[in-house]
């Protein structure tokens, strides 16, 4: 079992930065493939990025390419989402997720093979 908190959201203005951490606990997070999503009111979630569990790939929706970055920390049982020059359209509820992958080596893109979730949170961008 995996536990996953997530932290660093907030309201803040367009151009600025903000940086996610979700944190495991309950088994070692390096063997799991790690993911952030998003859902804003009245769409349906996203994927915003995804990493493998050595932390050596990574994937980025178009819509966030260049302006964010994944990153984990195996030691510390963290995964980060840097996230700058954030724009309004980046406003949503943000969750990490976290898939088994003792033997993987890639990444996961579909939410649905995500076996644990964090309860998610709030970035609110204001122009």
């Amino acid at each position: 079992q995996v536990q996953l908190v997530e932290s660093g959201g907030g309201l803040v203005q367009a151009g600025v930065s903000l940086r996610l951490s979700c944190t495991a606990s309950g088994r070692t997070s390096s063997n799991y493939a790690m993911g952030w999503f998003r859902q804003a009111p009245g769409k349906e979630r996203e994927v915003v990025a995804a990493i493998n569990r050595s932390g050596d790939s990574s994937y980025y929706a178009d819509s966030v390419k260049g302006r964010f970055t994944i990153s984990r920390d195996n030691a510390k049982n963290t995964v980060y989402l840097q996230m700058n020059s954030l724009k309004p359209e980046d406003t949503a509820l943000y969750y990490c997720a976290a898939r088994s992958a003792p033997n993987g080596s890639g990444y996961y893109l579909n939410g649905g093979v995500y076996g644990y979730w964090g309860q998610g949170t709030q970035v609110t961008v204001s122009s």
